[in-house]
């Protein structure tokens, strides 16, 4: 969650705003957290949807500021470019190894580049989560929800798992410890054919896993109508299952995503609202 979208974005000069939507009450599902005001969601990626990783920013207009957990840990992608810009435009980077180096979104949010040529495809190459028990969470992820182990690593503590070579993996990391997600927690959402979610909540069902939203419709204005079953992890991460058909409609493409966008910047005067009332906006 972000409580000023997209001043990063300079640094990854190929991302796309690739759709923007304004919705006037909190998401049933909250999708944009535990808050009932206005609030809005922008996607953003190196691609469309359907073959690349993508971010949703969200911000929630009335809220000024979150609070960082152990939960989220990274998100690498590998860009010689992204690095080059980062310190022509004086972006802090540190070096963590060779040609790796970490840097922070406005937020805090931690994100890795690889300081290597860009691939043909999504750069996106990992999502980083902190576990507190690897071997709890990676039961979770590969045996209930059908990830494969691609990697494990007794030296970091880690375990890489993806649904194909070809997609973003996700590492979970063991913090030797409890996850804390803060305020700023997000959620991973993965697409599959709708006719599957009333079985993966069946699944977690019989599992006895915690299930955060039983099958639902929600409504974009003006879009596609999707089904959602949210999950969450022994960790409390949580993970959505979106139906792929409706799906493939709402999150098309839209070429007046950067429009719309600067559009409700430009008209965003709640920092102004709250100045005037001698107030400042909420910390989450």
């Amino acid at each position: 969650m972000l409580h000023n979208p997209l001043r990063s974005c300079s640094v990854f000069e190929d991302v796309k705003i690739l759709r923007h939507e304004e919705f006037e009450e909190g998401c049933k599902a909250t999708c944009n957290g535990p808050y009932d005001g206005k609030w809005s969601k922008t996607m953003v990626g190196f691609g469309p949807e359907d073959d690349h990783f993508v971010a949703e920013l969200t911000y929630n207009y009335g809220v000024g500021e979150y609070r960082l957990g152990n939960d989220f840990l990274g998100l690498t992608l590998q860009s010689s470019q992204a690095v080059s810009n980062a310190k022509r435009l004086g972006w802090p980077l540190t070096q963590v190894e060779e040609a790796l180096y970490l840097t922070q979104a406005p937020g805090g949010y931690p994100f890795y580049i690889v300081d290597k040529e860009q691939p043909p495809h999504d750069p996106v190459q990992k999502v980083s989560l902190g576990v507190s028990d690897l071997q709890k969470s990676t039961h979770y992820w590969a045996t209930l929800l059908g990830m494969t182990v691609m990697d494990k690593s007794e030296e970091k503590n880690t375990v890489l798992l993806g649904f194909s070579d070809s997609q973003c993996k996700l590492e979970l990391r063991d913090i030797g410890g409890n996850v804390d997600h803060g305020t700023a927690f997000g959620r991973i959402a993965f697409s599959c054919p709708r006719e599957q979610l009333p079985d993966i909540e069946a699944l977690m069902k019989k599992e006895k896993q915690k299930i955060l939203n039983p099958l639902v419709s929600l409504d974009t204005p003006g879009k596609a109508t999707v089904e959602v079953v949210i999950l969450a992890d022994p960790d409390g991460h949580e993970i959505c299952f979106v139906g792929d058909e409706a799906f493939r409609q709402l999150s098309a493409v839209d070429p007046k995503g950067n429009e719309l966008l600067d559009k409700a910047m430009a008209e965003d005067k709640s920092d102004e609202w709250f100045a005037k009332q001698n107030k400042q906006k909420a910390a989450a």
